[in-house]
């Protein structure tokens, strides 16, 4: 029996929900297609399937293998497309993560724009703080900002990042600009509180020419905040200096509403990367929104205008 038949019968199944309902949408008996997933289970070796007289249910391990059958099919699809008369024509469904802050303003607004160029391409964007297990939670892509750490995973830079020290000009005007870091003992940093994930410090580059190296500092002051929103907005109402990311404020600093300081002693870029697990083939759809991502991501002007 044709391998490729039974995965096919065994979606229609357990997305339908009902025997009769799937023969009847791919034009055979209930007969054939019982006998289809009788020989998928028996081939297996698990039960994927509990069928009763009034309904079918899928096992834990039935619930799994969906995942992994439909996303199959999907690269199946696609790379069939990206052969065929007409050219490349993404479809299926890409499941997409990014972090919080940077996802709301970054990843968000590029998603239905991706959709308009690729319409039979379905997206479900996850936002989260947490770094996912994109393989072990099904994601096919994850857009992440910082120094990889080695892994399994497969990255890809689609822009530099780095982060700087930044204030109102009213508030610099008040009470003066930092020359050194150290200097930033004497002023109200705002800062992530001790539970945050930066636990490192603020990141500067000191010492005389090539004999420079990265020092991690911890500055106090009046004000901390486990959410870097939150921090970037105190800055921007004169709280205080602040330690963030250019992709947060490079359109903020354009406009003149922030001033960066000590960019003397500014510690080397880290990235912007997009993330996916190890495979041989990459599904044309996340290949493709890689692709878009690095366009818009190097388009100059983007980060001031976003």
């Amino acid at each position: 029996m044709d391998k490729l038949k039974q995965l096919e019968s065994f979606i229609s199944v357990a997305t339908r929900g009902s025997l009769t309902a799937a023969a009847l949408a791919e034009g055979v008996s209930p007969a054939i297609m019982g006998r289809r997933l009788d020989g998928l289970e028996e081939r297996l070796g698990v039960k994927l399937l509990l069928r009763t007289t009034r309904r079918i249910t899928l096992t834990h391990e039935g619930s799994a293998f969906l995942e992994d059958c439909q996303r199959l099919l999907a690269d199946l699809a696609n790379a069939e497309a990206s052969v065929s008369a007409g050219g490349v024509k993404a479809s299926g469904h890409l499941r997409i993560t990014a972090p919080a802050g940077f996802g709301r303003r970054h990843v968000a607004p590029l998603v239905p724009k991706f959709r308009e160029l690729h319409p039979e391409v379905t997206i479900s964007l996850n936002l989260s703080d947490r770094v996912i297990d994109i393989a072990g939670e099904g994601f096919d892509c994850a857009v992440r900002v910082g120094d990889m750490p080695d892994s399994s995973l497969v990255s890809v830079r689609l822009a530099d990042n780095r982060r700087m020290c930044v204030a109102t000009p009213a508030y610099l005007a008040r009470h003066g600009t930092p020359q050194t870091p150290s200097d930033l003992a004497k002023f109200h940093c705002l800062t992530l509180s001790s539970d945050a994930s930066q636990t490192r410090g603020w990141a500067f580059n000191v010492g005389p020419g090539l004999a420079s190296e990265v020092v991690h500092l911890k500055p106090a002051g009046p004000l901390d905040c486990s959410d870097g929103q939150v921090l970037h907005d105190w800055c921007l109402a004169g709280f205080g200096i602040a330690w963030r990311s250019t992709w947060e404020v490079e359109a903020e600093i354009a406009a003149g509403a922030l001033v960066s300081v000590l960019d003397a002693y500014g510690a080397p870029p880290n990235g912007i990367h997009a993330v996916f697990p190890q495979r041989k083939h990459l599904p044309l759809r996340v290949r493709l929104w890689i692709d878009f991502l690095k366009l818009h991501y190097g388009t100059p002007g983007f980060w001031q205008v976003q």
